[in-house]
């Protein structure tokens, strides 16, 4: 087959895998059978997009609903658990399912101890999740599973036991570092960004930089470089199992994600290519790991983080190359340019259509941040299982550069995210691909110049737009956060939003940079904590709460109470339950809470 008739089977069985209608399974594997007999490719295609089709629809099948009802047994971690608010999040699979579970309290602590591969004797309940989102289907998850109690726990199989055992290992020769940089260090290194704080997950966020903390081809090329030496101490045969075992023992150590079994995927394919001494384009090599991927498990088309990754990646393939050769200035520069711009470009249509924006930041917080992160992932994996080895001063001046590096990291996503330039909508992107478009077909440098300088233009008006605009006196956000404004006076209520992350996005989005007065309506410790990261993202004034409230600082107010806020008059409504305000521009109606 051609690469072209390759690319187009990885289409079918993407889509045959979303449409999964219930194609009879035999009746697909045997025209896909006799396709190959004939030798006919675009009759495979076919073919291949009727049984991903007919798997997809088997797949949604086997997510059966439970009964609602008691649990008792033993549960397998199929993730790390995840800190959540008060509690701990997780999937396990029991009793020949998986379920998302949830813990709080002594049965938080304990879980939080533990790692995938790790097996817990539990008790708690089960509910069906209904309806099911497709990015819990995505992760084979139909049911929710209450934590009650741990009683007992032991550890997983021995390649979970080696690969938790390096994580621990890399994690421990880092403690130097602070809570921050050693959440962006492990999310650095295998992926772990489970402890980042909400205000610096939010800058990562801005700045376009999430998928530096998650596995991508790039670190899989690392592990493979620092694995060579080992490696070409072998025949070819040799050569072509250890490389196999490098990128499964890596995919295990980074939790099996979508961007990792894409990237190990292809790193298998390529390694099977040379075994056998053919050549196989990146192109050829990438379709070929997202049918194969897709075929063994349809569902995830649904995942975001899967098709960001083959986005990305086709991006790179097919545009960083050409665009390389055509940029002005020294070639490392110019590579590093056309790989962040053919990524984010490929991206941006589903970063829109899913999250409603594209950080303008990205483009140069890339430029700035990714030629960092590599190295660090890098000495991760070598000097640092060293310093987890025998730690203490030593393991310390081993990350003396890992700490400048992840600084440096730290520094560009905080300045993306108080850089205030916008985001790309919809009609901003076309803008932005049309001068692409006529800056790549322009011949002449005068008319390259124009076209460069209307890019500019375009990428500015976001920005622009956030500066300018004037807001409503009072918005509601996507999160239930209220906010009211009048001249450059900001005034919020929290509501009943528990998620700081969301109320940190909503606001930046909103183009709030300084709030003049925060109302913790329920003064609880989840209010707490948002007010606290909102503290150490921006500039607040006064925070008021009702009696008995938990949020440190905050002045305490009760019905009848009047607060003025420059222009602006807060009365206090109600503060039983929870507190209710309404807010008053000077000699105007009142806009309750």
């Amino acid at each position: 087959m051609s690469d072209r008739q390759v690319v187009a089977l990885a289409v079918a069985a993407m889509v045959g895998a979303w449409w999964s209608a219930a194609v009879p399974l035999f009746l697909a594997v045997a025209l896909a059978v006799a396709a190959l007999a004939v030798r006919k490719p675009w009759l495979l295609v076919a073919t291949i997009m009727l049984l991903s089709s007919s798997l997809g629809a088997r797949a949604w099948a086997g997510l059966d609903p439970v009964e609602a009802g008691a649990f008792e047994g033993e549960a397998t971690l199929v993730a790390d658990p995840v800190p959540v608010g008060e509690g701990m999040r997780v999937s396990v699979r029991a009793q020949g399912r998986r379920y998302e579970a949830w813990a709080y309290g002594r049965a938080a602590r304990d879980l939080g101890e533990r790692l995938a591969g790790d097996r817990i004797l539990i008790t708690g309940s089960v509910r069906p999740i209904q309806p099911l989102p497709h990015y819990q289907a995505a992760r084979h998850i139909a049911n929710r599973l209450s934590i009650d109690r741990i009683i007992g726990h032991r550890e997983g199989s021995p390649p979970y036991r080696l690969a938790n055992w390096l994580r621990r290992t890399i994690a421990s020769g880092a403690e130097s570092l602070d809570g921050d940089r050693h959440a962006l260090f492990t999310g650095l290194s295998y992926g772990d960004d489970r402890y980042q704080s909400p205000v610096v997950s939010d800058d990562f966020r801005a700045a376009g930089l999430t998928h530096l903390l998650a596995v991508s081809g790039q670190n899989v090329a690392f592990v493979l470089i620092l694995a060579r030496p080992l490696i070409e101490r072998f025949d070819y045969r040799g050569r072509w199992v250890l490389t196999l075992g490098v990128i499964a023992f890596f995919a295990l150590v980074t939790r099996f994600e979508p961007s990792v079994l894409r990237a190990t995927v292809m790193a298998a394919i390529a390694a099977t290519a040379t075994l056998l001494g053919r050549d196989a384009s990146s192109r050829r090599v990438l379709a070929l790991a997202v049918a194969l991927l897709v075929l063994v498990d349809p569902l995830l088309v649904h995942s975001v983080a899967f098709r960001l990754s083959v986005a990305a990646s086709a991006g790179i393939i097919l545009w960083a190359p050409r665009l390389a050769e055509r940029l002005p200035g020294p070639r490392l520069l110019a590579e590093a340019l056309a790989v962040t711009v053919s990524a984010q470009l490929a991206v941006s249509p589903l970063l829109i259509a899913t999250f409603g924006g594209v950080p303008v930041a990205s483009l140069p917080a890339n430029l700035l941040a990714a030629p960092v992160a590599g190295p660090i992932m890098m000495w991760s994996l070598s000097a640092g299982v060293v310093a987890g080895l025998v730690g203490g001063p030593l393991a310390q001046a081993i990350h003396w550069p890992t700490n400048l590096g992840i600084g440096w990291i730290e520094a560009v996503a905080g300045w993306a995210a108080s850089a205030r330039l916008g985001e790309l909508r919809a009609l901003h992107l076309v803008a932005v691909i049309t001068c692409a478009v006529a800056w790549w077909l322009a011949r002449r440098r005068p008319l390259r110049a124009a076209v460069a300088a209307s890019l500019a233009v375009a990428l500015l008006v976001p920005a622009v737009a956030l500066r300018v605009s004037d807001p409503p006196f009072h918005t509601v956000l996507d999160s239930g956060v209220e906010v009211w404004r009048e001249d450059r006076i900001v005034v919020i209520a929290l509501g009943s939003n528990r998620s700081t992350e969301r109320l940190l996005e909503d606001l930046r989005r909103a183009g709030v940079g300084a709030i003049d007065l925060a109302v913790a309506d329920r003064g609880t410790r989840a209010q707490r904590d948002q007010v606290r990261s909102l503290q150490e993202r921006m500039w607040v004034g006064t925070v008021i709460a009702p009696p008995g409230h938990r949020v440190g600082g905050a002045k305490t107010v009760q019905t009848g109470q009047r607060v003025l806020v420059g222009d602006l008059v807060v009365d206090v409504t109600s503060h039983d339950p929870r507190l209710a305000v309404t807010v008053t521009p000077a000699g105007g109606v009142a806009s309750p809470s």
